[in-house]
């Protein structure tokens, strides 16, 4: 085993990353090795046992737990450890595996103080907290010390507060930074192994970063990364690992992984921003005109302000969260919102009055105000009638959901959280980003990963399902809260706050994730559509209009989006389906909104839900786990369709801005230019580019969608574009199959048809060639997401088909000639939405479960 980890490490040496942490197999070796040390020796042995071994439940952990465990205890003998040190280094694993022992040892004279101090710093303590209660009440010491410290938040005050002032050096990179700059999607695979995966930031945005961050690092210079606008898109966890891997700290005891570092943005996307927090970093929102690389600054964080070095003043900001200090001493807002609860808990217990020594989250109360829609569905999941914006909350997690090149991650957080079980009523993985050219490395995960999100409670997909949006979407009870490690969680019904992998973790294992309440911008439609114009049209019409109201702009720098962090909440389409509805608030990622509602009447909700009661059972049938799971979202679902009843806004319900748009006034298609979803313009004004490529595709299609398209294609034979096609479930693959759908796009010379899920929209196995130009029906077009060097249009299937015949942008004249001659005659059959309960494979399925009585 030794031998064998230094050549690892030699190999990881030369790539300037440290090695793998230990597996269960070799964290077993190690700890017979460490028995019987060969001389010269011990003091590596010491530091793998010690620094290189996951905490929580992970299985090396287990390992190392039981052999300290048996150190202690005196079953096992160690030279290099003595019982107390096996006490202290049990107490270094944050939770899970070492908890029974610990508690144990506060009986044994000898350990019970090195016990007692191990577990005072122990925050992952869950409900054992009332086992150290009762032995404190029983007399023993340790305990009682145990219970004092928790009580006076030990755990927190044996800590630095975050500086009064830290000197840094500025990195800053030009223009907006999304995440697929920090964490490149078509590297998504090295995620979960954050070192290796931090070589790959900035590779085409700023290549010369890392080596530039490390020279400034070598110089004994914290660093402070900037940027115009920074963290937009997705793979938020994995871009702040990444970053934090250059201009953070390693974390004692926790092999691979940094906190801490200063992020400073004229613009930090919120989930971004959020995700910094629970990693312990300082995120700030300033104005960084005066700021520039290699320039040494000061912040003052208490005073909002950051000096040069003749001290002047170069910018302010205001430190937000109100608890931002308080997280960054605890090492990130997850730590101190399980260490607050647990000293809270521990003092109610003890009949004491609660702590000061934590900064009061913001509540927000404002006589006489009425709530926005999501303000209610938050207030619901809090158990209030609504949440003022600005308030901190911690809402109940009804709906998660896990995506495969973030899942890995998932699931080393919710190890390190020691999680044995999910509380969040219902999780769901997927393996929509890699089922379709899968690595080695993702064959591991489909095999592994299941039986991890099983054991604990939740439902795996199968690779080839399809997309976790277009799953979870049918997971979910109308008006309620839930999130989502993808930026496109997006509820049609209910609402949801996508987030980073690690809040992601805590929000399944804990059933509740900590929100500052954001305000809400109300974009109102009014009017009825044109012939020829569609729902994709709808979605780009709001950053379309935004730009002409003056409250967004295209240009990154001191950009101004009034949709950054807030709740987009959408009004004046009440008769759209929900499939239709997801169309709209998926696209709130691209508005950089926090997350979105939808007013809906109940009749499309009525229909969904019943509709999906008959998939959930049909699930069952075909063997999918957990069983017990989706047993009790199908009763929740029935009982909610006996008195099906959909909140409302109050009447005078305030926003930070009202959008109008009237339907009637799109007298054209409208598309998201490359490569900016912000930079909307009508077609007139781009038709004629030549396109390379067409992708019909991504959570932002449904059914009637490739149907539509088909009927554009059906006498096509050939195209002057390779036409790429991936319906976003097996559902719809399936269906459109039965149809004849497919006998279309299988006639066309060259057309790719992809296993359902996510392709090139997510770019990170299929690729576009490089220098190639795209008419896409994806969510999004960043530079180098779907390819190096090539430009992306984003626009409505419909569209596209005809792109595709043409081989450039169609004029406003040729798209309505295609969609009056071919579309428009049989609309009423092109547009119909899967409902499963019309459908006689899935009611026959539905048919067995109920009369076996599952449900």
């Amino acid at each position: 085993m030794n031998e064998t980890y230094r050549t690892h490490a030699e190999e990881r040496a030369a790539m300037g990353i440290p090695p793998l942490p230990l597996g269960p197999e070799q964290a077993r070796e190690l700890c017979e090795l460490i028995q019987s040390p060969s001389d010269g020796m011990e003091q590596e042995l010491l530091d793998l046992l010690s620094q290189r071994i996951p905490p929580g439940v992970d299985p090396a952990a287990q390992e190392k737990a039981c052999f300290l465990t048996r150190v202690a205890k005196g079953e096992t003998s160690c030279p290099l450890i003595s019982k107390t040190e096996a006490v202290r280094m049990l107490g270094t694993m944050l939770g899970g595996y070492n908890l029974n022992s610990l508690i144990e040892f506060l009986k044994v004279p000898e350990l019970a103080e090195t016990a007692a101090d191990a577990l005072s710093h122990t925050l992952l303590i869950f409900d054992a907290y009332h086992q150290v209660i009762e032995m404190a009440d029983g007399g023993n010491a340790a305990a009682a010390s145990v219970i004092e410290s928790w009580a006076q938040g030990g755990w927190f005050t044996d800590r630095p507060p975050l500086p009064e002032q830290m000197t840094v050096m500025i990195y800053r990179v030009e223009g907006e930074i999304n995440t697929d700059d920090l964490s490149p999607a078509i590297h998504a695979v090295s995620r979960a192994d954050i070192p290796r995966h931090a070589l790959t930031m900035g590779e085409k945005r700023f290549p010369e970063g890392r080596d530039q961050i490390a020279r400034m690092r070598a110089e004994e210079h914290q660093v402070a990364f900037v940027g115009d606008v920074v963290g937009t898109g997705s793979s938020r966890k994995s871009a702040t690992n990444s970053l934090l891997w250059y201009i953070g700290e390693d974390i004692p005891h926790i092999p691979n992984k940094r906190r801490g570092g200063v992020v400073m943005g004229g613009t930090l996307a919120p989930i971004f921003f959020n995700t910094l927090q629970d990693s312990g970093a300082l995120p700030i929102q300033c104005d960084v005109s005066g700021l520039k690389t290699g320039q040494v600054v000061t912040v003052h964080p208490s005073e909002g302000q950051i000096t040069d070095e003749a001290g002047e003043v170069v910018t302010t900001f205001e430190l937000v969260p109100n608890t931002l200090p308080d997280e960054y001493r605890a090492g990130g807002r997850v730590p101190l919102i399980i260490g607050r609860k647990l000293t809270e808990s521990v003092r109610k217990a003890r009949g004491m009055d609660p702590s000061d020594l934590f900064i009061k989250p913001q509540f927000v109360v404002k006589e006489g105000t009425s709530f926005t829609l999501a303000q209610k569905m938050v207030g619901r999941a809090c158990g209030v009638e609504g949440i003022h914006p600005g308030t901190s909350c911690t809402p109940k997690m009804t709906s998660v959901g896990s995506q495969d090149t973030t899942g890995p991650m998932t699931r080393d957080e919710m190890i390190e959280l020691a999680c044995l079980g999910f509380s969040a009523d219902l999780v769901m993985q997927s393996f929509c980003h890699t089922a379709a050219y899968p690595t080695d490395a993702d064959k591991r995960t489909h095999a592994t990963l299941p039986e991890f999100i099983i054991n604990r409670g939740g439902v795996p997909l199968k690779p080839g399902d399809g997309i976790i949006h277009s799953w979870l979407n049918r997971m979910l009870l109308p008006d309620t809260v839930g999130t989502g490690a993808d930026s496109h969680t997006r509820f049609p019904i209910g609402i949801s706050f996508p987030a980073g992998s690690g809040l992601v973790a805590f929000a399944a294992a804990l059933g509740v994730m900590p929100l500052e309440m954001p305000e809400s911008v109300l974009v109102r439609f009014s009017g009825e559509l044109r012939p020829g114009i569609t729902l994709r049209d709808v979605v780009n019409a709001i950053p379309y209009h935004a730009t002409k109201a003056g409250l967004l702009t295209v240009a990154a720098k001191n950009k101004k989006n009034v949709f950054n962090g807030r709740v987009l909440e959408i009004e004046g389409l009440p008769k759209l389906k929900v499939e239709q509805a997801f169309e709209i608030s998926d696209a709130s990622a691209e508005r950089s909104a926090g997350g979105c509602t939808i007013e809906l009447d109940p009749e499309p909700v009525i229909e969904y839900i019943r509709s999906n009661v008959t998939l959930l059972k049909s699930m069952i049938a075909d063997g999918y786990q957990d069983a017990r799971a989706l047993e009790r979202r199908i009763r929740k679902m029935e009982a909610w369709l006996t008195e099906p009843v959909l909140m409302r806004r109050d009447a005078n319900a305030q926003f930070a801005a009202v959008l109008e748009i009237d339907l009637g006034e799109i007298t054209e298609p409208l598309v998201a230019c490359p490569n900016n979803p912000d930079d909307v313009r009508p077609l007139s004004e781009v038709a004629n580019d030549p396109v390379d490529d067409v992708f019909i595709g991504s959570c932002m299609t449904n059914i009637g969608h490739y149907r539509a398209a088909a009927k554009v294609l059906e006498d096509e034979r050939s195209l002057p574009v390779r036409l790429w096609v991936c319906p976003p479930t097996k559902m719809d693959e399936t269906q459109l199959k039965t149809e004849g759908v497919y006998e279309v796009f299988e006639r066309i010379e060259g057309c790719r048809t992809e296993l359902p899920g996510c392709s090139l929209c997510m770019g990170n196995q299929a690729r576009l060639e490089p220098g190639s130009t795209c008419m896409s029906t994806s969510t999004r077009n960043f530079d180098g997401r779907m390819g190096d060097n090539c430009r992306v249009y984003l626009g409505s299937a419909e569209v596209s088909a005809v792109t595709a015949i043409l081989g450039r942008v169609p004029t406003p004249r040729e798209y309505m000639d295609a969609v009056v001659r071919k579309i428009d005659p049989l609309a009423a059959e092109l547009y119909r939405y899967l409902n499963f309960d019309q459908l006689k494979a899935f009611r026959d399925k539905a048919a067995r479960v109920e009369t076996a009585g599952v449900t």
